[in-house]
């Protein structure tokens, strides 16, 4: 009987360490980096509220029983927004990369992977990628007051600010 055990146990060790893919025997792997892409990249951003390539896909889009919305927005290095505003606010929530947000008069922020912001309503901000890498954020907004309210774009010597 106790043979039996240990070999049950034996079975389930061995399978549960076969199920990780693709992984050589003498291979390090950190089980922790996730490389895949939680929701799609996306459609290209082609409007000018936007400095440099960034991709949307709506996750869900605002109609009449609730007005909330969520973008998955992908920013490529260098990439963001225009400066603007939210008349009901804005969350971020950080997916992937390494960005920055910045509030109007205040300093810029380094955002990471796991990071979020509550933009408050009607503050002038913006946000986007870092120099050095992609940005993947959840951009989660109403337009049960109004509008995003898009200003002029960041200027190179804004975005570079505190680098």
């Amino acid at each position: 009987m106790e043979n039996k055990k240990i070999f049950v146990i034996l079975l389930l060790a061995i399978a549960l360490f076969s199920c990780k893919p693709g992984v050589e025997k003498d291979q390090t792997v950190d089980w922790n980096a996730q490389t895949d892409l939680i929701f799609s990249k996306g459609v290209k951003i082609t409007n000018n509220n936007f400095v440099g390539t960034a991709y949307v896909s709506m996750l869900v889009d605002a109609d009449s029983l609730n007005q909330t919305y969520v973008g998955n927005v992908t920013f490529e290095p260098g990439a963001r927004t225009n400066w603007h505003s939210h008349p009901s606010g804005q969350i971020i929530l950080v997916v992937n990369g390494e960005g920055y947000y910045q509030e109007k008069g205040s300093p810029k922020r380094i955002l990471r992977k796991g990071d979020a912001v509550k933009c408050p309503p009607n503050v002038l901000h913006w946000h986007g990628a870092s120099s050095g890498s992609d940005f993947i954020q959840l951009a989660i907004s109403s337009s049960e007051i109004g509008p995003t309210e898009w200003m002029d774009a960041v200027s190179d010597e804004e975005y570079r600010s505190n680098e």
